[in-house]
């Protein structure tokens, strides 16, 4: 538990780390290298990541809210610079914005799993 101390939440969400003891790992491997699995259990600590049957339903609010402030600052961006209608400006944020929702999606369930482990920890 000495490690957990050096790694702050953030950095502990940043890396997918476990919540408990910042050392294991949520995801086994890389977002890149293999099919989105996550582990059942800390490797580490026993940590039980999915508590319940439908425990990820609050992750999906969060993937939600990361999704619309993404494509927003997207389309803000691209407002900036082309002066598109609205229309044009959705369809292209939200395009533009398809390649990152595995990582929203992951990021989501670890921001989860962190609220929750705050709220009560000792579940």
């Amino acid at each position: 538990m000495a490690d957990r101390v050096k790694i702050s939440p953030f950095q502990g969400i940043l890396r997918h780390l476990c919540p408990r003891c910042r050392t294991g790992k949520i995801y086994p491997t890389s977002i890149f290298s293999s099919l989105p699995k996550m582990n059942d259990e800390c490797a580490v600590c026993h940590l039980w990541f999915e508590r319940e049957e439908g425990y990820f339903l609050g992750a999906m609010i969060i993937d939600y809210a990361l999704a619309m402030l993404t494509t927003t600052v997207i389309g803000a961006i691209l407002w900036t610079f082309t002066h598109w209608s609205f229309e044009k400006l959705c369809v292209v944020a939200i395009l533009l914005f398809l390649p990152a929702v595995p990582a929203v999606t992951r990021l989501g369930r670890v921001l989860w799993i962190y609220i929750d482990r705050f709220i009560d920890p000792e579940r």
